[in-house]
Formats: C-alpha cells, structure tokens, sequence
C-alpha cells in the first residue's frame, strides 16, 4: 500500500531556487518537504556554476604555471613545465561540489524542512507521487507548491549528445584532456568552457551563428575577450551554422555553413555543443496541473511568482529569462515568505550577470546604447584598469579591461554598469547595490573608496563620468 502525507508546503527541485525556498520555509515554521532526485544544489552545484568556477580556477593556475617555466616572470620560475592529471582536476572538482551539497542537506535539515530524494510526478496541482531512490512511493497532497525544476541543457537534433558529441556536463567530467575541441556556440557556457580547455593546453575552435561572441554584451565590452582569443590562436568562425556530425578514425568531423554559404568540416576529438538552456517541463506532471505557459517555453508567473493555480508557485529557469542562480534564490526565499503571510514582490531594478571569460565581465542594467533607445540622455564614464595599482601589483589590467558607468545626464541616476577585467565578478555586488538603490553618480564618486582595491575603478569611472577623475586625463568635452 502506498504511503500517503501531507504538508503546507512542497518544492519540487532542489537547485538554487528550490532548497532556499525550503530553508525559509522551515525558518517560518512552515512544514515542508522538498523533492530532488539528481543532487541537491541542482545544476548550479552538481553540473554548473560552482564546477566550471572550480575548472575555471584550476585551468587559469595550470596556465600562470607554465608562464613561470618559460621565464622568471616576477622572479619566479620552475625547472620543468607542469603536468596536468585531468582525472584527479575532476576528483578535486568532485570534491569541492560533495562538500556542498552535503551541506545544503545539513542546513535544510536544520531549519526544519524535509529532503525526500526522488522523483515527482503530479496528477493533479497539489498532488503527486514521489518515487524514491529505495523505490517506495509516496503520495504528496499539499497546501502550497512551489515548482522550481530549474533547466536543461539544448541539445541539437543533428548534433545528439554521444561519445565524441557533449554537453556542459560532460565538459565539467572529462578525465582525458581532448587534443582539438570544437565548440559549437560562443554564448557565456560556451566560452568560459572553451578558455577554460584553451588554458589546459587544448587546440580550441569555436562556431557561432550570429556574427559576434556574448551576443548579449556590445563590441566594446566583448573586445578584449576576442583580443585574448586571438592571442591565444583560438579560431572563432562567426556566423556559422552547425549543420551534422560524422565520425572518421575515432574522431568527430563536424559539417556546418560558413559566413559565405559554403560547406565547411572540421576535425575534433570532442564537439562541445553550448547553445543555450531550457526549462525542465518534461517528465513530471505538467499537463495534469492546469499551468499556464509563457510563449510555450516557461511557466507564467506573476511579480510573486504566482501561477494561474491558487497555492501553486513557480520560480528560477523554469518561469524564464534570466536564467541565473541568485534570481532563483531571491524568488525562492520571497515565495517561502509569501505563503507564511509576508507581503513579498519580485520587484528588482536589474540583475547582476557575470561571464567568467578571460577576462571576465559583469554587466547590470542598462548599456548605453540600451539606455539611448529607451529615449534617456546620457553621460558616460569609462576608467581603464590599466590605470590601477591594485590591478598592476596583481599582473592585470593590460587586457584592455576598463570599468564604464551609464548615468542619466538629467540627475545623474546610474541606468547601468558594466565592467570587463579580471576578477571583476567580484565588484558585481556593488554594481548591484548601486542601481537597486538609485544611486547617483556623485554617490559613488563621494563614498571614500579603499586604496589599493579593485573596487576604486568604479569611483574613478563615476568621477569620469561627472568630468573630473583623478588617475586618468578628464575627458574632452
């Protein structure tokens, strides 16, 4: 006879959306249970964010490594090249995401909510059955859901995932480092994948169908990525289709279309195919819930993350654009506090998105030929990071990397910020704050900045912006 429960709250899917929610929740006193069968942390911490950092990190130290062995670059050499062991990057990698996701389990644990490791598929909106990973099932009725299945990878038709032919996940799970990677799309994933290999001593191409990297960013953003790139002879053919893979000796020859219509093939030991994401709608139930869907692509939710389903919410990938962690964190922690009777809104004036290219880029709001078009006259300010002694006395800042401030001309009011350097990830959640809470330019240029930080490029940017920066010539006028 099959078990039978209830609750007040079930959240379907554990990732950055889903186990927040049910830490809150239990915080609130809320009796919740939370259904994850493929590792809690979902794709941020078992397939994504947090692996590819991790191989990101360990492939950027493999190749400062081995400019020490060429020279004494800083004083500093090594008698021999050093010796990359794929297998045991990947069990450092392994590592790293076990300790975390045992630590979302303790922490869920504590705050009160239940982890049921399994699978759920709902015959109707407040109920499902949950097949466990000992295979007993159990039957969930509950007061509120919160769907939060996150998303999966793309995967082409004429380019199905296989041995030579792969996705993010198995880029992150490679124990033999592949001699030639294609990489079939010049996206975030895509990139940070293909440096990322590059750095490790790959033979790295890229295919892109629209006609430039980071379609999202302007040129002068992506500029010095495509610098980097061709410094490291990275070929990247732009608009170019992928069109089907054969297999040759072993090896994977990619067919696609380049710029000019004309049949091209190349060669690789492994296609990386990086094309995008997708909601998780398959396999758990949708169809007996009564769910409207946005475009046929997302589930339709409301500013609290509402579906046309009283009690029924949904949050992360799955509602759509943009498809980052800490937005699925944000809504997972609001919807936890809605059901408990807060009066929550996902209401932010821009979201944070970093790329971990070399270098990287970090982006909020609006760029400004976004701002142009929205009808805003604007000043600008962009400081180079050539001209930071933190970033010199740290061996950056000659990538051409430069922090740029969007502002209002009217009041000065920050519309966007965007940065491209290395370790700017880091300077996101100041950018962030700075637009979420309004600020002005001369908020910035009067917050006293500490010497020697990454952080001063943002004041000098500001000040540049309001005509007088310090460490850089004032622009003419």
């Amino acid at each position: 006879m099959m078990q039978t429960r209830s609750c007040q709250v079930l959240i379907v899917g554990g990732g950055p959306g889903g186990y927040p929610a049910a830490i809150r929740a239990g915080q609130l006193g809320l009796d919740t249970i939370i259904v994850d069968k493929h590792g809690l942390g979902g794709t941020c911490l078992n397939r994504g964010c947090i692996p590819s950092k991790a191989m990101i990190h360990a492939a950027t130290k493999f190749e400062e490594m081995g400019k020490h062995a060429d020279s004494d670059v800083l004083g500093i050499s090594l008698a021999e090249a050093p010796k990359l062991d794929m297998g045991k990057l990947v069990g450092w990698k392994d590592g790293i995401v076990s300790k975390l996701t045992g630590g979302v389990g303790q922490l869920i644990k504590a705050a009160g909510a239940e982890h049921l490791a399994g699978w759920a598929e709902f015959s109707n909106a407040k109920t499902c059955v949950v097949t466990q990973d000992n295979g007993e099932k159990v039957e969930i009725t509950a007061e509120n859901v919160i769907l939060a299945t996150g998303s999966v990878e793309v995967e082409l038709p004429f380019l199905p995932f296989g041995d030579t032919v792969i996705g993010s996940t198995e880029a992150l799970n490679l124990t033999e480092l592949p001699e030639k990677l294609v990489v079939v799309g010049a996206g975030y994933i895509g990139l940070e994948l293909g440096i990322a290999y590059r750095k490790l001593g790959s033979d790295v191409t890229f295919i892109e169908a629209s006609d430039g990297i980071l379609p999202l960013y302007d040129k002068e953003i992506t500029r010095p990525i495509t610098m980097w790139l061709k410094k490291h002879k990275v070929a990247v053919n732009l608009s170019c289709k992928a069109k089907g893979v054969t297999e040759k000796g072993g090896k994977a020859v990619l067919a696609y279309e380049d710029a000019k219509g004309a049949a091209q093939t190349i060669e690789a030991d492994k296609i990386l195919v990086a094309v995008g994401r997708k909601a998780c709608l398959d396999g758990w139930g949708l169809e007996n819930m009564g769910l409207d869907l946005e475009g046929g692509k997302f589930i339709k939710v409301d500013s609290q993350c509402r579906t046309g389903m009283r009690g029924v919410y949904a949050i992360g990938d799955v509602v759509g654009e943009p498809l980052l962690a800490h937005k699925a964190t944000a809504q997972g922690e609001m919807v936890a506090e809605i059901i408990a009777g807060h009066r929550r809104e996902h209401d932010p004036v821009s979201i944070a998105a970093v790329c971990f290219t070399e270098p990287e880029i970090v982006g909020v709001g609006l760029t400004p030929d976004e701002a142009k078009a929205k009808g805003e006259e604007i000043i600008t300010g962009k400081f180079p990071l050539a001209a930071s002694g933190r970033y010199l006395s740290m061996e950056a800042g000659l990538d051409g990397g430069f922090v740029r401030v969007t502002a209002r001309k009217e009041d000065h009011v920050i519309l966007g910020i965007h940065a491209v350097g290395t370790h700017v990830s880091e300077l996101s959640g100041e950018f962030a704050l700075a637009v979420e809470m309004g600020a002005r330019l001369d908020d910035i240029a009067g917050t006293i900045h500490v010497h020697p930080t990454l952080t001063e490029g943002f004041a000098e940017a500001a000040l540049t912006a309001l005509g007088h920066p310090i460490h850089i010539s004032a622009p003419k006028k």
